[in-house]
This record gives structure tokens, C-alpha cells and sequence, in this order.
């Protein structure tokens, strides 16, 4: 048996083949973005066969709906990771989804935690979560329930116990202070 080698197309050369529907596109999506979506999925949806199968569903999703990406708008990435954290957003709102962790066997419920806590997503590789670690506090809070553990914006006032308007405030600063560093 030998050993597939990766492929990594350039940003440009994947949008062109993604435009184009060529089957190296995919291959190569899969190939160059595969990890980090899935640890964008895994730290909303801990469940690994779920996660998963999100990640499946996210490609599939990008590759059906690449007509929508616009360049102008921001990077492959950035639309990518926003098409898997919806994804994975939607899933854990779903009342499929509610009723299947409700249903749960204890014994189900142990390897469910020791899982959790093997998650292989690590943003500080990316230096996200150093960015955010320096966010004052009342920034970092509302970006990590926002964000990393999926909460609305109406869930995570009352998970703070502050007004709506006042975690759109801090969300919309903490992610202008963020944007310095990408700028």
C-alpha cells in the first residue's frame, strides 16, 4: 500500500478549482482543511461521530453552495469555518439532537465525558486563543460562549445575567480588537 501524499493547492488555485468543479478541488479541500474545521466542530459538538459526520456535511455543503463565496467579501477560510460552525450550531439546537442526548445510557454518558475531554482541537496552534486570552475579561467571556461553545447571543446574556444589547456591545469590541491583529 503507498502512502497518499497531501495535496495543497495555493488560495487562488483552489477557489479557481472549486469555480471549475474539478475533482482535485475536493481532494485537496479535504487535504488542507479537513483538521481545523473539525476541531471548529468538536468544540461545539463533542460527540465525535457527530462531529463527524458535521464535517462531512460542511464539505458537501461548501461544494454544493461555492457559488455564494465572494472573495471580496473575506478569505476561503473565514466562509469555510463559518459554514462548519453553523453547521454544528444548528445540529446541537435540533430537537433530534436534544432528544438523543436526553436518551443517553449512563454507561454512554462516561465514554461521552472521556471523550470530551481527548479533543484534539487546539486553537492555540493557530494563536487564536492567545489573541482572545488578552481581550479583557468581559470580552473574552462573551467570545467564548459565543463562539467556541455556541451559545446565541440571547443565551449567553442570560448565562451572564447582563442585557442582550450590552453583549452585542462587547462582542462587536472584542472582535474589532481581534481584527487588529489579522489587519
Amino acid at each position: 500500500m503507498s502512502k497518499k501524499h497531501k495535496i495543497s493547492l495555493s488560495e487562488d488555485e483552489l477557489v479557481l478549482a472549486l469555480r471549475n468543479h474539478e475533482k482535485i478541488a475536493v481532494e485537496a479541500l479535504y487535504d488542507m482543511y479537513s483538521a481545523s474545521l473539525y476541531g471548529v466542530i468538536s468544540r461545539i459538538v463533542i460527540d465525535t461521530a457527530v462531529a463527524e459526520d458535521i464535517l462531512q456535511e460542511t464539505f458537501v455543503k461548501i461544494w454544493h453552495s461555492f457559488s455564494s463565496y465572494s472573495a471580496e467579501k473575506g478569505r476561503l477560510f473565514t466562509w469555510m469555518v463559518n459554514i462548519a460552525r453553523n453547521l454544528a450550531i444548528d445540529k446541537i439546537r435540533s430537537k433530534d439532537f436534544k432528544n438523543q442526548n436526553k436518551n443517553q445510557e449512563i454507561e454512554n454518558n462516561v465514554t461521552f465525558i472521556d471523550e470530551q475531554r481527548s479533543t484534539v482541537y487546539k486553537p492555540e496552534l493557530m494563536g487564536v486563543k492567545d489573541l482572545v486570552q488578552a481581550l479583557k475579561p468581559d470580552q473574552k467571556s462573551i467570545i467564548d460562549l459565543v463562539y467556541f461553545k455556541g451559545y446565541t447571543h440571547v443565551e449567553a446574556a442570560e448565562e451572564l445575567g447582563i442585557p442582550l444589547g450590552t453583549i452585542k456591545t462587547r462582542l462587536r469590541m472584542g472582535i474589532q480588537e481581534l481584527r487588529k491583529h489579522f489587519n
